[in-house]
């Protein structure tokens, strides 16, 4: 045999056209080989259906079960039963095999993420109650309930709105004219000698004028009076408490010093007077009377009030 044609395979000689061992003996190798039948062989010849034809056949009826005339007791027959049969042993006095129980493959779980605490606790504060909204009312109930609350109410009766709260501004302006009133009256009453001597004075025909010191105790009684024949203006003045007063007279003249102290001062009391010398003012003082000549006006104060002769000076420079 051609050694190309035998496989060796642990040992053992293959033929490597037929794969029979070459080691057995001719007799088994030499067995003619089967050919295997063809599928056409069989199926040659027509087989016979076997579908089943439901509309050729009828349905199947139910199983009827037999009724019985008399009933079947229960009881069963007493059978003496081997001890070695344990298909047929009580349930109590069958044993259960000790088993094991069978471990569980236990699988890993899944633990979900989880937040941060302090991130739960930003969105806790963070996140909004949830509001219920309360569902809508229907249109009687709504008009009930201010029927209900209208009458509830107090009446009151519509009060006329006062003056005041109607023109606020009419009342500021008037009071403010009032006050500014008041406040020229109250100037006009402090300066109302003076204003009196002015027009006095205009009247005569002379630069008579208020004296800025006045006694305390002494305050202006009367009226300013003037004279336009010689030119004089008189002002009274009267003690608060008692009877004592006194005029301070203004007249228009031409004398001087000496002259007043002839015609006047020594014709009333002779030679007892005092001289006083004042800012250049010569003022003659007696008896509590006085007199003296400024800028061509001549001054004199008569009457019953005992001034000082310190007063009398204080007049004199107060003009």
């Amino acid at each position: 045999m051609n050694q190309n044609k035998i496989v060796t395979i642990n040992g053992h000689r293959y033929d490597a056209q037929t794969g029979l061992p070459l080691d057995q003996p001719d007799s088994i190798r030499r067995q003619p080989i089967t050919k295997p039948t063809a599928a056409a062989a069989i199926h040659r010849t027509t087989q016979k259906s076997k579908t089943l034809v439901r509309r050729a056949i009828k349905k199947p009826a139910k199983p009827v079960t037999p009724l019985l005339s008399k009933p079947v007791s229960k009881r069963t027959m007493d059978i003496a039963r081997s001890s070695k049969i344990t298909r047929f042993a009580p349930a109590a006095a069958a044993t259960t095999p000790n088993i094991a129980p069978k471990k569980v493959a236990t699988k890993d779980i899944d633990i979900p993420a989880t937040a941060h605490p302090a991130v739960s606790r930003a969105l806790a504060k963070t996140k909004r109650p949830e509001v219920a909204v309360p569902a809508p009312k229907a249109a009687k109930e709504i008009k009930d309930e201010a029927i209900a609350a209208a009458m509830a109410k107090p009446t009151i009766k519509n009060r006329k709105t006062s003056f005041s709260k109607r023109h606020p501004r009419f009342l500021s302006i008037t009071g403010l004219c009032l006050v500014i009133v008041i406040l020229a009256g109250y100037i006009t009453y402090l300066n109302m000698p003076n204003l009196s001597v002015a027009v006095a004075a205009s009247q005569a025909g002379i630069a008579a004028k208020y004296p800025d010191y006045r006694p305390d105790g002494y305050s202006v009684d009367g009226p300013v009076t003037f004279s336009d024949s010689d030119g004089s203006v008189t002002i009274n003045f009267k003690a608060n408490t008692g009877d004592s007063k006194f005029s301070f007279k203004q007249t228009r003249s031409s004398w001087d010093s000496s002259a007043v102290l002839d015609n006047i001062v020594r014709k009333k009391v002779g030679e007892e007077y005092i001289t006083s010398q004042v800012g250049g003012l010569t003022i003659y003082t007696f008896g509590g009377d006085a007199a003296w000549v400024n800028g061509g006006i001549l001054y004199t104060i008569d009457g019953n009030a005992p001034l000082s002769s310190d007063q009398i000076r204080r007049i004199a420079t107060s003009l």
